[in-house]
């Protein structure tokens, strides 16, 4: 049975990126998947790269690359840590759920990635990156909302191209783990769109999350 893990990162649980979310979650669970969610507010996560994400000593000047490699031959990380790359090895999907926010990650999910794709396991040390990434074999989406209209996005238009605004996540995150990239799922200012507008929108990531063998693939 495929397993997905979504990586949720947003403060209000009544947001329609909330709703979408969960919409997801029931999408991937009517095609069989077993769900994780881990909600990174609910969580209280800690963004903050530092000593206290291992166990073992780090002695000297601290280098996080070199501290994260160290932890993966000995399993050394800080618990919170290891479970969220516990339940990264049992995924096949992952799901980045978001809200764009500056035209990026919302820095809690940002400092999810700091922490948790860790040099010796996601890249780096003896595994490659890109199609060699410690994730090949998983497959990864975007899942987020934005504040502008589909129409702002696109080549000459006010917010510039969505694939150059996401190439460092999806490029430079996702890939370079080794995940294959799927096409986002983008619900386009929703909090200008009615209730009607918002269920519509809720159907395409239903049908994007049931359709995902015949989804576009950007990178991988």
């Amino acid at each position: 049975m495929p397993h997905a893990l979504i990586v949720h990162a947003h403060p209000e649980a009544k947001s329609f990126c909330n709703a979408q979310m969960s919409e997801a979650v029931r999408a991937l669970q009517a095609q069989s998947y077993t769900v994780e969610v881990s909600d990174l507010y609910a969580m209280n996560w800690d963004a903050e790269l530092n000593r206290h994400d291992f166990t073992h000593d780090v002695e000297g000047p601290f280098k996080p690359p070199l501290a994260q490699e160290q932890a993966s031959k000995s399993n050394t990380f800080a618990p919170d840590i290891a479970a969220e790359l516990e339940k990264l090895r049992r995924a096949d999907l992952l799901v980045f759920s978001f809200p764009l926010w500056w035209f990026s990650l919302p820095a809690l999910l940002k400092g999810w990635v700091d922490r948790v794709f860790v040099r010796g396991t996601a890249y780096g040390g003896r595994i490659g990156t890109f199609a060699e990434g410690g994730f090949r074999g998983k497959r990864a989406l975007l899942l987020f909302t934005t504040g502008s209209l589909e129409e702002h996005f696109g080549p000459g238009a006010r917010d510039g191209e969505l694939d150059v605004l996401l190439f460092h996540i999806q490029h430079g995150m996702l890939w370079f783990c080794g995940f294959q990239v799927l096409a986002p799922v983008i619900s386009f200012a929703p909090v200008r769109g009615t209730p009607e507008a918002r269920q519509q929108q809720l159907g395409q990531v239903r049908l994007a999350l049931s359709t995902l063998d015949t989804r576009p693939i950007i990178f991988g």
